[in-house]
């Protein structure tokens, strides 16, 4: 009969320190203590089963803030039979407005699929019905609409034009940068302030560089390849 400190130290080894339940099988047997595969698995479904209800309400409690921010990564996963492992996806969902002084607590959520179809966004943020920050991913861009305002992210728009400008020193991307840079100086002082004076801040400060930006690049545009990366 495992005691719940053993239980956790199976599910934090397995998920946190990425040991796999047949690898800790070897380990405490090499301590004298046997343990078939097929209990651990056991320990893990039934605690798994325990914590769905605090992970349920998790989940609902990000997804009714008023932003949500989200995103995914890879996962490797085992590939039984296979020798091998296979990608997974972790979808995260999370929510910390204490910087901004907004409602509720700090959260994280993270949301297991098989693979990237933009059929899983969908389906998580079903009712989902405030703002939504993301990436470009198009399986998030589907979900925008019907109730979701849709905020692209300005950190992944400057990744492409950072990576070109280390890459090629192209004039273009550095003077991306730069007008970027111009609009991360003002987020410095709109922190800590209400919402309604953060937006104040950003239409009078922030929305003339936008615009501004956006001449700029339409007009750019015109006169680089069409496919190349810069464009």
């Amino acid at each position: 009969m495992a005691t719940e400190a053993l239980v956790v130290h199976v599910a934090i080894s397995k998920y946190c320190d990425h040991i796999p339940l047949y690898r800790q099988e070897q380990i405490l047997a090499r301590h004298g203590v046997t343990l078939d595969r097929s209990m651990l698995c056991d320990w893990v479904g039934r605690a798994c089963w325990w914590l769905t209800p605090l992970y349920e309400l998790m989940l609902s409690t990000v997804l009714s803030s008023p932003v949500v921010f989200a995103d995914d990564t890879t996962l490797p996963v085992l590939d039984p039979g296979r020798g091998r492992t296979k990608t997974g996806r972790l979808w995260c969902y999370a929510v910390d407005n204490r910087r901004w002084k907004g409602p509720g607590h700090p959260a994280a959520v993270y949301v297991y699929s098989e693979d990237r179809k933009g059929e899983h966004p969908a389906e998580h943020l079903k009712g989902f019905r405030r703002l939504l920050q993301t990436d470009g991913y198009a399986g998030f861009v589907r979900v925008a609409g019907d109730g979701v305002t849709h905020a692209l992210c300005w950190a992944h728009a400057r990744r492409k034009f950072f990576d070109i400008c280390a890459a090629t020193k192209a004039p273009l991307a550095d003077e991306a940068l730069r007008r970027i840079a111009a609009l991360y100086a003002i987020e410095i002082d709109p922190h800590g302030l209400s919402a309604d004076e953060r937006q104040r801040v950003r239409q009078e400060q922030s929305r003339p560089l936008v615009d501004a930006m956006h001449g700029w690049m339409t007009e750019q545009l015109g006169r680089v390849p069409g496919r190349s990366a810069i464009a």
